[in-house]
């Protein structure tokens, strides 16, 4: 046992063939506190947190620990790495485009988090507040612990109570074709209580590794809204509570069969419970929406891993997944019960995967990351709609990548991406503070389909630079989008297949210091992404984008070190973003601005961080428009319609934290 450990530490001490390794020398003057703040700091790389997919397969994010994807899928990524205190850090490694014995999954850009083997007790616990510009103040606790040597722990916890910070204050406009009508003002407030506790706990086992974890989540958050008419003083009032619940176990065995073969076991279970209860009152009447759904999901995953040679491995896998999701909704107007479709559904579903992967190096200057899987699922609805069909496809990717010096890298991909149902698309939903009110379900959606190819150029350079021009098109068959369908109780709107389509995407990410631009100890990080898409419209039978695409977005962070100070600044600017939803007889635009904030972390002592955070500098606006018609919508747009438009301000919110760290 004792030989098999030391075996496995020597080989995590030498960097994967064709990684980068950052060591903490290279993040010594951010002096930052966890891994999170150190990939932050990684030329070129940024987080992604993954997707919440069923199956385990497809919802991976961008970042291993020890060469290992967490056994989770509800505890978010981001979280896990604020969890690891960088003290344990021994360093960063950043694969791109694949290598070796290397998992990339699915990603062209991937970071390993290689940890200490060092026991001790480590931790840290924080306390912080908001002061949210309207009068109202929150707070939450958290902590963090770990220790162990061949046996480790970690446990945490968050308590406190948040909220949403977009809505705010507003005013809205309504009128119709004839022309405008009412002005109101409307007042918002949302917040609810939160709690937040995971554990974690690994052993040998067996010749290997056992680490078991499980995550629990609770939130209740309270919505409110009161329209007031600007010229009689009628209030037309919204209230809505959403309570939210999450458990999840899970674990991973993995267990060095031989000097080239290495095995990974992974069972993950989870339960998400998810309701609302809104109730519209106003002049017009009463309206009253009710949703209780409960979602469970049950993986068992298994994958052998060969190194054949240094420059060539495979890997074989399968997993297996059933899901189930239990949905009963409600609608009243006055009283009246109106019958929804889907409105109460069960589905089930039974999913299997088996997949093979393969990294080469062919020069050092050349590599090949391929793979092929295989996807089967049977879906059942019972309910309201009774139906049961059976899906399976064949999905194939492959990675060439061409580095022609240190610092240049050339990565084209080619791959057939599939979509994946979405439960909540199969059953009824409500909006009953906004113009787009009762949608239907579809349980008889098929998945998007798409043919991707994918060019990215990246140039390191001053040592912490990095710009990376990625251009990507796919061919999507069966766009999932908006269409009608028309019940006894009159037409809804509801998630639909409208046809073929396609997808452009053109993103810039630059990562640059700006010492020789004359900020000391200065970084720069930002990203621009440009968005086109084409679909057919079921509805007018013409050209448009896809809904819910957003067409530009950017961000840009600078910050300063100061380590003489101890002291670290930031300002952030992010771009916001708009998105237009096109329904058979409305169009529904959302519209986020701008906005800045900024922020100083100082260390008054080692082991004691303090952030101070002024954020929502701008008062960014948030605007929501709905242009509705009385019969389908046309190409044009004519005919009698109605407007309804609501714009948001949220004031400025200070942020505090003090962290205190113990045990290095």
């Amino acid at each position: 046992m004792i030989g098999l450990l030391l075996a496995q530490a020597v080989a995590a001490a030498a960097p994967a063939e064709g990684a980068i390794a950052y060591p903490p020398a290279f993040f010594a003057a951010q002096h930052p506190a966890n891994a999170a703040e150190m990939l932050a700091r990684v030329p070129g790389f940024i987080l992604d947190t993954g997707s919440d997919a069923r199956g385990f397969e497809g919802s991976a994010g961008n970042v291993l620990v020890d060469g290992r994807r967490p056994a989770s899928k509800t505890d978010n990524l981001q979280q896990i790495l604020e969890r690891i205190p960088a003290a344990k850090v021994a360093r960063i490694e950043v694969v791109r485009g694949g290598a070796p014995g290397v998992d990339m999954q699915g990603k062209a850009v991937l970071a390993n988090v290689v940890l200490k083997g060092e026991s001790g007790l480590r931790g840290q616990v924080e306390a912080e507040g908001f002061d949210a510009g309207d009068g109202r103040h929150f707070g939450a606790l958290k902590f963090q612990a770990s220790g162990g040597g061949a046996r480790n722990w970690e446990v945490s916890g968050l308590m406190g109570r948040g909220f949403s910070g977009l809505l705010g204050q507003g005013v809205g406009r309504s009128g119709t074709s004839a022309g405008p009508g009412a002005s109101v003002r409307i007042d918002t407030e949302d917040d609810g209580p939160l709690r937040q506790f995971t554990g974690a706990y690994e052993q040998p086992v067996a010749s290997g590794k056992l680490r078991l974890n499980t995550f629990i989540y609770n939130d209740r958050v309270k919505f409110e809204e009161d329209d007031v008419d600007t010229v009689t003083g009628a209030v037309s009032a919204y209230d809505e509570i959403n309570p939210n619940s999450t458990r999840e176990l899970g674990a991973n065995f993995s267990r060095t069969l031989s000097s080239r073969t290495r095995l990974e076991l992974v069972g993950l279970w989870q339960r998400n419970g998810f309701g609302v209860t809104g109730v519209s009152s106003g002049p017009d009447g009463r309206e009253v929406f009710d949703v209780d759904r409960i979602t469970r999901e049950t993986i068992a995953r298994a994958v052998v891993k060969q190194t054949w040679t240094p420059a060539f491995a495979i890997e074989l896998g399968a997993e297996a997944a059933r899901n189930r999701l239990r949905s009963a909704s409600s609608f009243q107007a006055d009283g009246v019960d109106v019958p929804l479709p889907a409105a109460n559904v069960g589905v089930r579903e039974r999913r299997a995967e088996a997949f093979a992967k393969a990294s080469w190096r062919i020069a050092p200057a050349w590599s090949l990351d391929g793979q092929i899987r295989y996807e089967r699922s049977t879906i059942a609805a019972a309910g309201d709609v009774q139906l049961e069909k059976t899906l399976s496809y064949v999905k194939p990717r492959l990675v060439i990548t061409w580095s022609p010096s240190a610092a240049a890298q050339v990565r084209l991909r080619g791959e057939r991406e599939v979509g994946q149902l979405d439960f909540d698309s199969f059953v009824a939903r409500g909006s009953l503070n906004s113009a787009t009110g009762v949608t239907a379900g579809n349980p008889d959606l098929e998945p998007e389909r798409a043919w991707v190819a994918e060019a990215a150029f990246e140039q390191r350079f001053w040592e912490r630079g990095a710009l990376v021009l990625t251009a990507t098109h796919a061919e999507v068959q069966g766009v999932v989008d908006r269409g009608p369908v028309f019940t006894p109780a009159g037409a809804f709107d509801r998630p639909a297949n409208i046809g073929d389509g396609s997808r452009d995407t053109l993103r810039l990410e630059l990562t640059a210091p700006l010492d020789r631009l004359g900020l000391r100890r200065g970084l720069l990080k930002g990203f621009i992404v440009r968005r086109w898409s084409e679909v057919d419209d079921p509805t007018t039978a013409t050209s448009r984008r896809i809904s819910g695409q957003r067409p530009v977005e950017w961000e840009v962070k600078v910050t300063q070190d100061l380590p003489a100070r101890n002291l670290t600044w930031g300002v952030e600017l992010y771009g916001g973003y708009q998105q237009t939803y096109y329904r058979f007889n409305a169009t529904d635009t959302f519209k986020l601005d701008p906005f800045l904030m900024t922020y100083v972390e100082w260390r008054p002592r080692p082991d004691v961080q303090v952030r101070v955070e002024w954020e929502n500098i701008t008062q960014r606006g948030y605007r929501q428009s709905t242009t509705t018609f009385s019969g389908v919508r046309d190409a044009e747009g004519r005919g009698p319609a109605a407007l309804s438009d609501r714009n948001f301000h949220f004031g400025q919110i200070v942020y505090a934290r003090v962290r205190k760290t113990f045990g290095g």
